[in-house]
């Protein structure tokens, strides 16, 4: 399912269309997360930044990507 289909149905009136489109989004965005954090520290952008730009803590940004290769 592409995004933009993804967010119409996530307004579905029928909750399992709903839901399935909600479930979609969130993959897609857990995808989005993982290719920019990697970017990020690619670039050389420490935790701390990139935690700011996320709205967490650097603790749980890097809890979450830093065992990541």
């Amino acid at each position: 399912m592409e995004f933009s289909e993804a967010s119409l149905r996530a307004q579905s009136p029928d909750p399992e269309t709903g839901l399935r489109a909600v479930r979609a989004l969130r993959d897609l965005a857990e995808r989005l997360e993982i290719l920019q954090v990697e970017r990020a520290r690619a670039l050389g952008w420490s935790w701390q930044k990139i935690a700011v730009e996320l709205g967490v803590s650097r603790q749980a940004v890097h809890k979450k990507h830093g065992g990541r290769k």
